[in-house]
Formats: C-alpha cells, sequence, structure tokens
C-alpha cells in the first residue's frame, strides 16, 4: 500500500476480500431476509412469490451495496465499507398496507409508495444531512425502541400464532356452524302450497341477515403447539449459548447459526421438508414489476416518505461513526453522496419488488471489530449477495423455514433493536433535564397506541389513516417536536455520532 493511500481505499488480495466480505454478509443475511418474509406473509402471498421476494431483496442488497460503497458518478455513493440492507423501520407501515390491501394489489400500492419515496428522498437529501441536530440520542434512541417493541408482535406471532385467522387462538364450534348452516337452508326453503293455494307459502324462518358470522369459542388446536414453541425455545438458546461462549466471527452470527440449528430441528421433526427448495431453479433473473405495474397513492408515498426521513437520520449518524472510525472525516458532500445512495437504493427496491435500503448498523459495527476499513471488503460483500439473489434454491430455503423457527430468533432480531434504543437512552442526561423524561414518556405512549388500540382511528377520515397507524411514525413526530419545544433545535452531533456506535440492532 502506497502512503498516500487511505485504508478505506485499500485493495486487498481476492482471497482476503472473498474471505472477509462473505463474513460481512453472514453477519447481515438474518436481518436481511426477515423483512420479505414478514411482508409476503402479510400479503398472504404464495410460497414461490414469499421466495421471490426473498430472491429479489438479496439482489438489490447487492446492488445498493455497490453503489454506496464502491460509487456511482460524482452524485451517488458515500465511497466507505457500508453494507446495506432493508430498515425495520419501514416494517410497520408496509405490514398496515398489506393488512388492508393483500395479494398483488396490496404489494402494487407498497411497491409504488417505496418508488415514490425513493424518488423523494433523492431530493431531500441535500437538506436531510443538514437536519442531525434536530434528531439528538433523545430522540433516535426513543425512535429506535419503539421500533424494537413494535416488531416483537412479529416475533411473537410467529411462535405461537396470528390473532386472527387460521391460526387464531379460538375457531368457531362445529355444532354452532352447524346449526346455522341449516337455519339457512331453513329459510331460503319454502312451504308447499295449501289445499287451494295457487303459490307456495313463505318460509316460516326469517332470512339470515347479512353478514352474520360466529365468533371462535373453542380453543384452536393449531394455536401456540407445545412443538413449536420447543423449537422456537431450542433456537433462541441455541443463539444465547452462542452468544455467550463462541468468540470473534461467530460470537456475530450467533442468529444465523440458531436459525440453521432451528432448521435441522424442525427437519429431524417433520415439520420442515424441502419439496419446495427442489423445485427451485437454481438460477433465475430478478426482473422488475413482478407483480404488476405500482400504484402511486400520495398519501402512502407520504407515509413512507416518512419513514425515510427517519432511515436517512439514523444513516447520517452512521456515516459520521464510520468517518471516525475510519479515521476519515465525513464531509457534508459525503453525506449528501451516501443519503442520496439511500434514496436511490429504495427506489430501485420499488422496481424490483423489494424494500427500502439503508446502511446496516452492525456491518458498521462489524468494521470497529475487525479493524479491516477497505471499502472493498463490502463491495466483495455486494457481488456476494448480488450472486446470492440469482440462486432461487437460497430463496426457496429460507422460505420452507417454519415459522416457530423465525420467532425464536425474531426474539431475538427485534428485542435487540428495543434494547439499543434503551442503551442509546442510557446516554441521555435525564437528571440534570428532566424535561427529557417527558419527551420518552410521552412519544412512546403514543407510540403504543396503534400497537394496543389499533381500532382507535375508526372514526377518523380514511384519508389520514396511512399517517396514524404506524406507532413508529407517531413517535417519531411526537420525539422531535416535543425535542423542539423542550430544548430548541441546539443538538449535539458528537452525541449523535456515539448514538450511531451504538446502534447495532437494525
Amino acid at each position: 500500500m502506497s502512503d498516500t493511500l487511505h485504508p478505506v481505499d485499500e485493495r486487498l488480495p481476492t482471497g482476503r476480500l472473498a474471505a472477509l466480505g462473505l463474513q460481512h454478509v453472514l453477519v447481515m443475511y438474518a436481518g436481511a431476509v426477515a423483512v420479505p418474509l414478514i411482508i409476503g406473509r402479510a400479503l398472504k402471498l404464495s410460497p414461490e412469490q414469499v421466495a421471490y421476494l426473498i430472491s429479489a431483496d438479496l439482489f438489490c442488497c447487492g446492488i445498493v451495496t455497490l453503489i454506496q460503497s464502491l460509487g456511482a458518478t460524482q452524485w451517488f455513493g458515500i465511497r466507505m465499507p457500508v453494507m446495506m440492507g432493508v430498515s425495520f423501520a419501514s416494517v410497520a407501515p408496509m405490514v398496515a398496507m398489506a393488512n388492508t390491501t393483500p395479494g398483488a394489489p396490496g404489494a402494487q400500492l407498497i411497491f409504488g409508495a417505496i418508488i415514490g419515496a425513493g424518488f423523494l428522498s433523492m431530493l431531500l437529501a441535500p437538506l436531510m444531512s443538514r437536519m442531525l441536530r434536530f434528531f439528538p440520542p433523545v430522540v433516535t434512541g426513543t425512535i429506535i425502541a419503539v421500533i424494537g417493541i413494535s416488531l416483537m408482535r412479529i416475533g411473537i406471532n410467529w411462535i405461537f400464532g396470528n390473532p386472527f385467522g387460521p391460526t387464531a387462538p379460538n375457531i368457531v364450534n362445529p355444532e354452532h356452524a352447524k346449526w346455522l348452516t341449516e337455519v339457512g337452508s331453513m329459510a331460503n326453503a319454502t312451504v308447499a302450497p295449501a289445499a287451494g293455494a295457487s303459490a307456495p307459502l313463505a318460509a316460516v324462518v326469517p332470512a339470515i341477515p347479512k353478514g352474520l358470522a360466529i365468533v371462535g369459542t373453542v380453543p384452536n388446536p393449531n394455536y401456540a403447539p407445545s412443538s413449536g414453541i420447543w423449537v422456537a425455545s431450542i433456537v433462541l438458546v441455541s443463539i444465547l449459548l452462542i452468544a455467550k461462549f463462541a468468540k470473534g466471527f461467530v460470537g456475530n452470527i450467533s442468529v444465523l447459526l440458531g436459525i440453521v440449528i432451528g432448521g435441522v430441528v424442525a427437519t429431524a421433526s417433520g415439520m420442515m421438508n424441502f419439496s419446495k427448495v427442489a423445485n427451485a431453479k437454481w438460477f433465475d433473473l430478478v426482473l422488475p414489476f413482478q407483480f404488476g405495474m405500482p400504484v402511486f397513492d400520495p398519501v402512502l408515498i407520504l407515509t413512507m416518505t416518512l419513514v425515510m426521513v427517519v432511515v436517512m437520520i439514523e444513516s447520517t449518524g452512521m456515516f459520521l461513526a464510520l468517518g471516525d472510525m475510519t479515521n476519515r472525516p465525513v464531509s457534508q458532500a459525503d453525506l449528501t453522496r451516501g443519503l442520496r445512495a439511500d434514496g436511490l437504493g429504495t427506489l430501485i427496491g420499488g422496481i424490483f419488488n423489494t424494500f427500502p435500503y439503508t446502511s446496516f448498523s452492525q456491518n458498521v459495527g462489524l468494521v470497529g471489530v475487525t479493524g479491516v476499513k477497505s471499502r472493498f471488503v463490502c463491495v466483495a460483500g455486494g457481488l456476494i449477495l448480488l450472486a446470492l439473489g440469482l440462486v432461487p434454491k437460497m430463496a426457496a430455503l429460507v422460505e420452507s423455514l417454519p415459522t416457530v423457527v423465525l420467532g425464536g430468533a425474531g426474539l431475538v432480531m427485534f428485542g435487540m433493536v428495543a434494547a439499543t434504543g434503551i442503551r442509546i437512552l442510557a446516554a441521555v442526561d435525564f437528571k440534570g433535564n428532566r424535561h427529557n423524561l417527558f419527551i420518552v414518556a410521552v412519544s412512546i405512549g403514543i407510540g403504543m397506541i396503534p400497537l394496543i388500540a389499533p381500532n382507535f382511528k375508526q372514526w377518523m377520515p380514511h384519508g389520514i389513516h396511512p399517517l396514524i397507524e404506524s406507532g413508529i411514525l407517531l413517535a417519531s413526530i411526537s420525539a422531535v417536536v416535543l425535542n423542539l419545544f423542550f430544548n430548541g433545535g441546539q443538538g449535539d452531533v458528537n452525541a449523535s455520532v456515539e448514538a450511531a456506535k451504538a446502534d447495532g440492532g437494525h
């Protein structure tokens, strides 16, 4: 290496680049595939369609990582060791959209919102690079904690079952359903005409009112089966044991190894088979607009743009922290290029049937752990992700995992997001500034409203529902506004950098 070449621009030998790039991929892999699984199942897509979402996600992770680390023209890419993946901050709004409109029409709405948000994010990038002062640790810590708490519901439902549908806690009593069917037949029947009458008499049972339904009252044997709880427990315990006793790289991929162990246990117990993997192709292209042309709903675009504002603020802190770790100061122009790449990546994600992208914080942490600062390591990781996205068998294998396996890992992944928020808040001054207590308390409370009372919005105008059904967005708005009210707009950039270094959750 020449004396004038910065370690960030150092080109390592090919073999070492490949090994270090694979390490970055393995560290982020579990988090990268979680979001397409969540959204695909929320949309009620077929297993083949969910597997396609996973392939598309890995493929786009690779493309956006290359743009961010390698750079694309003078406008895009911070040219630092950054791995890009889907942000968990975008999950809750997308799940809400999927629950409202499932299937391909819901996918078209989601991808339309993502494309619109990506385009707007590129335009907002220069402005966002100057807004870090409005997001001190008391705000970012609160937002990240609410993200983790909101996502925990998904992990818990993966283990036990969903509150609605085939895996709901209760099902309709078969005797009650049979009785209703018989009554319905009687209501539709007619009585034979009396002697001398020219027309049949009206039915003696009144017609069943439209929409009449019987609620579930019988315990559902498919809900919270003991076998599923045992598998999820094995995954959770495996992750904890690996995290405690393994060192270095193995410890860093404890979640991925826990999922592998859970898959082996699920296969041995007959809960998982590989028929879908056998039927999947070895190679296939990821093509745009596989679910039809996107639908551009202005309210949904605004909702996703607000999510991207939060994502870009997190990325700003992450880039500043990375500059500090690599001893390469990050300029305003560098920040703008990096944030513009976030927007471009999100635009590409919407086109190729996937989701909003941001820098993965666990990989930023890995730079500090390994001490390897070369951005070409992440370029190698991006090429590996690109290749994985072109192998449908890999996506089919991930999709075949029973939800109980993912649930055991989800408790850790989503819980770590909440724990990261708590860790950031631990550095906030609550003794000297009691107003910070109000900011955190009120914002978390407001963020919990959609989680605890999801129908609170039923009498409000439907046009604003997408804006208020995400606890993450409500908490974000509350935290920013309350911080401005109590503390003004004076932020400590160094504190935000330290908070970004502590952000290892998502």
